[in-house]
């Protein structure tokens, strides 16, 4: 760890996005395209053009430049969550409004832009007030506020998968702050009694959870994607079935290209490659953490600290709902799952994760300067 930290976050990142790809052929062809066959592979190729040349920019520019401009991202992030709630921009599938349409870009989810807004406001923040981060309204209130906005904006768009992913990074940035841990667990708390009742209260999510309960007897209803997942899992076995032979894609699995391929990587490719999907993410976490350890100053340790889990924390989530650890939440597979809004933005927070990187300083760096007669604190 250090100097490799970079290297081994893009090579995770890659292996996840060339998978992606494939499993992309292999399962797009059988849904339904006004275009070819193939159309959401070539759509799917082009974003990930435009999330690496998007990627490299970010890299190449110096991190604290987002610092500077924090407060007009956030107010950015928040507006573009707002236009989810106006008539004639949002646009609404599945009884979820978390896309807008817009010229030339088209359909847009806005969720995955303000998600890097709000960790770059949080973690400035938190940066510009590193010495009262334990105190109630500086290191807890205002803090909140930041963070329960964009959520709560995220949330009721019904997309709680992405609102609940998008609280634990923030959590994880709050904890690397310093804010009293007892300030976390009641908050921690409240959250959690909130998504009770919210789920409660919505008939829709609450068949989901009484589903994932007894699966067996709900397997023709609401818990029929997590059912078939695992039917998928079982097939494939330890060497799969093969690529493009796997049966669930054919109309059995709903959204086998989208929220559910990782089943479709265990019945086509076998357990060797759902594994190898867990290490990369497994990969992006450590070396995510260690880019953290040797930043430069706070605000880059804050930030590769919410990056990382911006990128990791959904890609879990995904997998436990997938085999059936978890209630279904909606959540893609960063980078492997069909989705370009997703998967240009998640590229480039690894963007930002490499810029944070460049201007880190390693330990024999530090030496060297020492030994110069140089001495530089690092906070």
């Amino acid at each position: 760890m250090g100097r490799r930290n970079a290297i081994m976050i893009c090579l995770g990142t890659t292996a996840l996005v060339v998978l992606g790809l494939i499993m992309l052929a292999s399962t797009s062809v059988w849904v339904e395209s006004e275009d070819s066959k193939y159309s959401h592979l070539i759509k799917q190729a082009r974003w990930t053009a435009i999330g690496v040349v998007l990627a490299s920019i970010v890299a190449s520019i110096d991190y604290r430049l987002f610092k500077k401009h924090a407060k007009l991202i956030f107010i950015f992030s928040v507006l573009l969550l707002a236009l989810c709630y106006i008539p004639g921009i949002k646009h609404t599938v599945n009884g979820e409004t978390r896309w807008i349409k817009v010229p030339v870009l088209g359909q847009f989810q806005p969720s995955e832009v303000s998600k890097l807004g709000v960790i770059i406001a949080l973690g400035s923040y938190l940066a510009h007030f590193q010495s009262e981060t334990r105190t109630f309204k500086k290191g807890f209130i205002i803090p909140g506020i930041l963070i329960v906005v964009p959520v709560a904006l995220i949330f009721f768009e019904k997309d709680m998968g992405t609102a609940v992913g998008l609280a634990a990074a923030c959590f994880a940035i709050l904890y690397i702050a310093g804010t009293r841990a007892r300030y976390l667990v009641f908050s921690a708390v409240g959250g959690m009694t909130a998504l009770v009742l919210a789920v409660w209260t919505n008939a829709n999510r609450w068949d989901r959870i009484t589903s994932f309960t007894d699966m067996e007897a709900n397997k023709l209803g609401a818990a029929l994607q997590q059912w078939r997942s695992k039917l998928a899992f079982s097939n494939g076995g330890i060497d799969g079935l093969g690529l493009g032979n796997g049966a669930e894609k054919h109309g059995y699995l709903p959204f086998a290209h989208t929220d559910f391929i990782f089943p479709m990587i265990g019945e086509e490719l076998g357990l060797w490659f759902t594994l190898g999907t867990v290490f990369c993410f497994v990969i992006i976490a450590v070396y995510g953490i260690g880019v953290a350890i040797y930043a430069s100053e706070t605000f880059g340790r804050l930030l590769a600290i919410g990056v990382t889990g911006l990128v990791v924390i959904p890609g879990m989530m995904n997998i436990g709902v997938t085999t059936g650890l978890l209630p279904n939440t909606g959540l893609p597979l960063p980078f492997v799952s069909y989705g370009g809004t997703n998967l240009v933005f998640t590229l480039v927070a690894i963007g930002l994760l490499v810029s944070i990187h460049r201007r880190s300083k390693f330990d024999d760096e530090v030496n060297t300067e020492v030994s110069k007669g140089v001495v530089r604190v690092r906070i």
